[in-house]
């Protein structure tokens, strides 16, 4: 499956953004989804991720309350909306998709990558 993200770009802390993920080759539906991100200097992490019906859903610590992920199966399109955001989530945001069909949290449980939006929060 090959994965297209978009919608990354610079907003003030406590602004919102909303990131897409289209995915192509592999039906969409039969793959669990996932954001990770990656600031300079540091480890890719997790981000959420989703099932493949979208009814399971996870989220790091840091996030929760703030993102929501989704996804619409018939657009073959994935959603991270970000609010309330801080300049401590600046960085590069992957989507990924995985064969398991799980909302799985580690990105060696992934197969497949985006190539990345980038995100930058000014304080």
């Amino acid at each position: 499956v090959q994965l297209q993200a978009s919608g990354g770009g610079l907003v003030q802390a406590g602004g919102s953004l909303r990131l897409s993920c289209a995915a192509s080759g592999r039906t969409f539906s039969n793959n669990g989804m996932g954001w990770f991100r990656q600031a300079p200097g540091h480890e890719r992490e997790f981000v959420a991720s989703i099932g493949w019906s979208g009814g399971n859903t996870y989220y790091t610590e840091s996030v929760r309350g703030r993102f929501t992920i989704s996804r619409d199966n018939a657009k073959q399109t994935l959603y991270l909306q970000m609010n309330n955001l801080k300049p401590e989530d600046t960085g590069l945001y992957y989507c990924a998709a995985n064969r398991a069909a799980i909302a799985a949290i580690t990105p060696d449980s992934y197969n497949y990558w985006g190539q990345g939006t980038l995100v930058t929060v000014s304080s």
